[in-house]
């Protein structure tokens, strides 16, 4: 005889095992349910504006089956077929027409989408549509895919020497080219000035560079960006999707040489965003003969530095030079330095930086790693110096050349000693100077900053406007932005 307990333990276990067993069978059954419907992430995806011919960056579209019914999507398909400009990824499938995929009951698909632009004739930005179908149990639903094409003209390195970058003349010897608004440069490798060529660069031109790309003005050559403050000359990434908006590092810099006496290189109205160093100016083959001016100028998010010099003559009026992962300013190996109306904001948000956002020296390393003393004039006025480090400002001189230098009605945040007169004087040590929103990159100067109505006029009246094109006169401000009262 069977013991009973033992019976009704084997009859509860046969019990478990048989609704498991049809639990599984009802999970392989595939429902024909016309209620159960597809849910998406989002109902369309949107590209912000690409290049044409270049392609965008990745969207992911998340295909989720909200019922607990094992389902068959019976046809995925994009309406344009291989002609659309979007490609699609599926699950690992590449999708122009995928059929009976099945999906189980609360399991998603990940959709990747990318979209390359033929060019067409248009000088603005034009709209391209497609829709993607999915088809399940007779309801057929649609995602929209949109995104936004530019046309521009394209700067390809042609010429390879070894120990230069990849690069492709643009204003060769004794020529002068203008880069004009209708449509953006993008450049790929460098775009290299020639010497004694000259390129000027039109109000509201845009150049963007691909990533290691920059402008390189070789020896004697020009170059001249001519924006106003109406239509400012910008040079950033070639990536315009909004992910990329801030993201320092995505070009290499603009690199000046030495040039010739009365052949200044010049930027009027310019904003250089995203790249490893903004304007890289330096005497390579001579002491450069010509000048560096910079007049309503800013240089944001830039991995290395914001402006570099080595031996060179810079005059330089309402700059804002900010959030750079190495100094916002080096200026080295001596030279000739007039700066007035400046904020250098060192409010890198990445990582820890170590360096002051003002450095200067008056020596060159030589290859035996000695220095080399250079003469030296620097001047600095009605500016602001600050930043998230105790020192943001370096003076490091060696003897053995005549070398001066001079801070003058200047918020600086500093560990030196600024008692001596001179090279400090009306000097507004260590005290926050209270921008407006310095997280989110706003330097004008909110209502109780003590950079207000400090400048010096005689340093002021030469650049009577700030960068905002605000009249600074008679009481001028320290800094690039004059305070403006809210309701003026």
């Amino acid at each position: 005889m069977f013991d009973s307990q033992y019976i009704l333990k084997r009859a509860l276990l046969l019990v478990i095992v048989a609704a498991l067993v049809f639990s599984s069978c009802r999970k392989d059954i595939i429902s024909n349910d016309p209620g159960i419907k597809l849910e998406f992430s989002n109902d369309s995806i949107i590209f912000d504006t690409v290049f044409t011919t270049i392609g965008s960056a990745t969207h992911t579209l998340m295909v989720y089956n909200p019922s607990a019914s094992k389902i068959k999507i019976s046809q995925v398909f994009i309406e344009q077929g291989q002609s659309s400009p979007f490609r699609l990824n599926l699950d690992g499938e590449p999708l122009y027409n995928l059929k009976d995929i099945e999906l189980a009951g609360g399991d998603s698909l990940f959709l990747f989408a990318r979209v390359t632009i033929d060019p067409d004739n248009s000088t603005n930005p034009f709209v391209v549509e497609d829709n993607i179908h999915f088809v399940t149990n007779g309801n057929e639903q649609k995602v929209k895919l949109i995104a936004w094409g530019q046309n521009a003209r394209y700067i390809v390195a042609d010429t390879h020497t070894p120990g230069f970058p990849d690069y492709k003349i643009v204003a060769d010897s004794l020529e002068t080219v203008h880069w004009t608004p209708e449509l953006p440069y993008v450049v790929y490798g460098y775009a290299v000035i020639d010497s004694y060529g000259q390129l000027i660069i039109d109000p509201g031109t845009r150049i963007y560079f691909h990533q290691n790309s920059g402008l390189w003005a070789y020896s004697d050559g020009t170059l001249k960006v001519m924006g106003t403050l109406e239509n400012p000359v910008s040079f950033s990434g070639d990536r315009l999707e909004q992910e990329y908006a801030d993201l320092p590092g995505q070009w290499d810099r603009i690199w000046l040489m030495d040039g010739r006496p009365g052949f200044d290189h010049e930027f009027h109205n310019a904003v250089i965003r995203n790249g490893f160093i903004g304007i890289q100016a330096e005497s390579f083959l001579k002491a450069t003969q010509n000048n560096l001016i910079l007049d309503n100028v800013k240089i944001e998010n830039m991995d290395g530095m914001g402006l570099f010099t080595r031996l060179f003559a810079v005059a330089g009026s309402n700059m804002l030079i900010d959030n750079c992962g190495g100094y916002c300013m080096a200026l080295t190996g001596g030279g000739a330095y007039d700066f007035r109306h400046i904020t250098l904001a060192g409010y890198w948000p990445y990582s820890a930086r170590n360096t002051p956002a003002l450095y200067i020296n008056n020596y060159l390393i030589d290859t035996s790693n000695n220095p080399v003393p250079l003469a030296m004039d620097f001047n600095l006025g009605n500016s602001i110096v600050y930043g998230y480090n105790q020192n943001e400002f370096e003076a490091d001189m060696v003897d053995g050349a005549d070398s001066l230098y001079l801070l003058q009605y200047c918020i600086l945040k500093t560990v030196q000693n600024t008692e001596n007169q001179d090279n400090f004087r009306h000097i507004i040590n260590n005290e926050d100077p209270l921008f407006m929103k310095p997280d989110s990159a706003d330097y004008h100067l909110d209502t109780l900053s003590p950079a207000i109505g400090e400048g010096d006029l005689n340093i002021a009246a030469p650049v009577p406007f700030d960068l905002d094109g605000v009249n600074r006169l008679p009481k001028p401000d320290l800094g690039a932005y004059q305070f403006v009262p809210k309701g003026n």
